[in-house]
């Protein structure tokens, strides 16, 4: 079971949308008990690539077996880089820091001129429920 979005540079609006899909996917999957980190950490990927890159994006998430996988792919050839969110920064400098906090594997990997981040969740046997 696959989920794919092209969004456009800056779409923000696209965020709750792309959310809205994968909770319907993960709850036709079995996989209630990861939908709010799933949610939380693609959010974060997906404005991370909309707000601070100039290029549209694309999001994938796959269900195989128990394991959730989300990609977001960037024609930006800058990596994001993990760092220590500053006490008086807001809410800024915390996305990176979330996703290594609570996903099961994460990272990212050069893709023709761009990038891909991606993290994956146990779903915990998964399965429809």
């Amino acid at each position: 079971m696959q989920l794919r979005r092209r969004l456009g540079h800056a779409e923000l609006t696209a965020v709750p949308e792309v959310r809205r899909a994968l909770r319907e996917i993960l709850r036709s999957r079995g996989g209630r008990s990861c939908t709010d980190v799933a949610e939380l950490l693609t959010t974060e990927l997906v404005t991370n690539a909309l707000v601070h890159t100039e290029h549209d994006a694309e999001v994938t998430a796959t269900v195989a077996a128990s394991r959730l996988r989300v990609e977001v792919r960037d024609s930006a050839g800058s990596h994001p880089r993990l760092r220590v969110p500053v006490a008086d920064d807001g809410t800024h400098g915390r996305g990176l820091v979330l996703v290594q906090a609570l996903a099961d594997a994460w990272g990212v990997r050069a893709q023709g001129v761009g990038k891909v981040v991606w993290f994956e969740l146990d779903m915990g046997g998964g399965g429809p429920a």
